[in-house]
């Protein structure tokens, strides 16, 4: 009997010990070319996109180097599926060009400067 309970406590340790080892997926980093950023407005509309994003940890859009670095599990999404989450928040994104319609809904200054966009010029004074 007592050589029972020992193997029992034995086999429940070993597979808490299993347990524990299972890894979740590889947390990787990549840094995206976002050329049609602008302003805060355009940081914020595409952070925003992926905070509920399966896989992703952190997204950060520097729009002045017009670079959006992000940290995502491997084992759940992976970089294109990215550049098409910021494709489809209107944004081009690396070599995956903005989706129209969503393009087409953003703010004046978060467009392109051809299509009549861009930061506001300062006033002097």
């Amino acid at each position: 009997m007592r050589t029972i309970k020992l193997v029992l406590v034995l086999l429940l340790c070993g597979a808490g010990a299993a347990m524990a080892q299972v890894k979740k997926g590889t947390l990787a980093t990549a840094k995206i070319s976002v050329p049609t950023v602008q302003c805060k407005m355009c940081k914020e509309r595409i952070e925003r996109y992926f905070y509920q994003e399966e896989g992703v940890k952190s997204m950060l859009v520097d729009y002045k180097k017009k670079v959006a670095t992000v940290k995502y599990y491997t084992d759940r999404t992976n970089v294109e599926n990215i550049k098409t989450g910021i494709a489809n928040a209107g944004y081009d994104a690396d070599d995956v060009t903005a989706n129209e319609d969503s393009y087409k809904e953003l703010p004046k200054c978060c467009k392109k400067p051809e299509d009549g966009g861009g930061p506001e010029p300062k006033k002097k004074g």
